[in-house]
């Protein structure tokens, strides 16, 4: 099989895994730069890592030959979209976080002068990118500073919630779950140094209604490939972020599932006998169990 990754770094640590795992079973994995032409004959499926305008009209022109692309270029593109994201987060049902849009930072300086807005808020690109804006904001001083350094930026804003210093992050890919802790990046002076946190959380530690929540975004926003942001709110945890195809980095496993999700669009499902399973988050009060990864013999992939 020939299978496509859209990118222009396919040394990332999980990509280069994944195209290990599937030429060590004899598939052809063939990078493609999105700034260059498009194939002559497309390959049997892709993934789409870059997010770039030119990786998903890339995306795009493949899937209107008949190529299948994980994920698809119109959900990737949403994605991209922090407005759009929030609208359909909350249409579906999901605790994604009150998003308010403006132009720039000026009009949000406005906005909480007016009283619309309250501080401290979570200041965001409205367009989501490599090296976009997401900062904290607790006074005023603080949005005029961003309006000088940021000008003219469409921008989102969330209310802050208050943490542990800590974040969840979560990554699912075809409908399985990872995760780890990291420390925030919005963590200000009221967290002091904390030691690391990240050793022993995994999925089995992960709270129900976490898990639930993490593997809804993928039928909400129709991605087999994604991560989700969600932090402690006062009731619920409250979804902040959706990031289709992210680097999922430490992850154990998630190249050997990865591996096995693209033979599985691309027509080559490996026919992989029963597998023993590993204990998984609970979920609706029942132990979610996951076929622990196998190999599945030349040709295939395991995962």
């Amino acid at each position: 099989m020939r299978i496509g990754l859209i990118t222009s770094a396919p040394d990332h640590p999980v990509l280069a895994a994944t195209t290990a795992l599937l030429t060590a079973r004899g598939h052809h994995v063939e990078a493609l730069d999105p700034t260059g032409p498009p194939p002559g004959s497309p390959a049997d499926v892709y993934l789409l890592k870059a997010r770039s305008p030119a990786a998903l009209a890339l995306a795009r022109e493949l899937e209107e030959r008949g190529a299948p692309v994980v994920n698809p270029a119109a959900a990737t593109e949403l994605c991209q979209d922090r407005v759009a994201m929030a609208e359909r987060a909350r249409r579906a049902g999901l605790p994604f976080a009150p998003t308010r849009a403006a132009a720039d930072a000026a009009e949000l300086l406005g906005l909480v002068e007016a009283g619309e807005l309250r501080l401290p808020l979570v200041v965001k690109s409205r367009h989501s990118r490599r090296h976009d804006l997401v900062t904290r904001v607790d006074d005023p001083a603080g949005l005029r500073a961003l309006a000088r350094e940021w000008p003219g930026e469409p921008v989102v804003a969330q209310p802050y919630l208050s943490s542990n210093g800590w974040d969840q992050k979560l990554w699912v890919v075809a409908g399985q779950l990872f995760c780890t802790r990291r420390r925030s990046e919005l963590a200000g002076p009221e967290h002091p140094e904390l030691p690391d946190a990240a050793a022993g959380f995994g999925p089995a530690e992960l709270p129900a209604e976490r898990a639930r929540i993490a593997l809804r975004v993928g039928e909400v926003f129709g991605l087999d490939v994604y991560g989700v942001d969600l932090l402690d709110g006062p009731a619920e945890p409250v979804l902040v972020d959706v990031n289709a195809f992210p680097g999922i980095r430490g992850q154990a496993g998630a190249p050997e599932v990865l591996a096995a999700l693209a033979l599985r669009i691309g027509g080559a499902a490996p026919v992989v006998p029963a597998a023993p399973v590993v204990p998984g988050p609970r979920v609706d009060g029942a132990d979610a169990r996951t076929p622990a990864p196998v190999d599945a013999g030349p040709g295939t992939a395991a995962g």
